[in-house]
């Protein structure tokens, strides 16, 4: 499916990938009033820092996902970044007329 305004209502929430990401970040941050010790040290930069496995897979689904919305069938994780940002250029552009 390509991603519309129209479709994003409807889609967004409910997609997989957003329900998994919620949850992920979720527990990783989730702490109870006055916990101390390691809880307080779970933070999103802790997490990128660490960077563990589960995190890797789950931005490498959340790529795939965004690939596909915008109809990209022929990408890959070895897309080069350079072909990524031309390709966004090149609808941002085309947006804008």
């Amino acid at each position: 499916m390509v991603w519309t305004p129209t479709s994003a209502a409807s889609s967004a929430p409910t997609t997989p990938i957003a329900a998994r990401s919620c949850g992920w970040s979720t527990r990783w941050c989730s702490t109870r009033s006055g916990t101390s010790g390691p809880l307080k040290k779970r933070t999103l930069t802790n997490l990128y820092n660490a960077r563990p496995t589960w995190l890797d897979h789950a931005h490498k689904a959340l790529d795939l996902a965004v690939a596909a919305a915008y109809g990209w069938d022929d990408y890959g994780p070895e897309t080069a970044e350079e072909e990524i940002l031309r390709r966004l250029l090149t609808l941002n552009l085309e947006r804008s007329r």
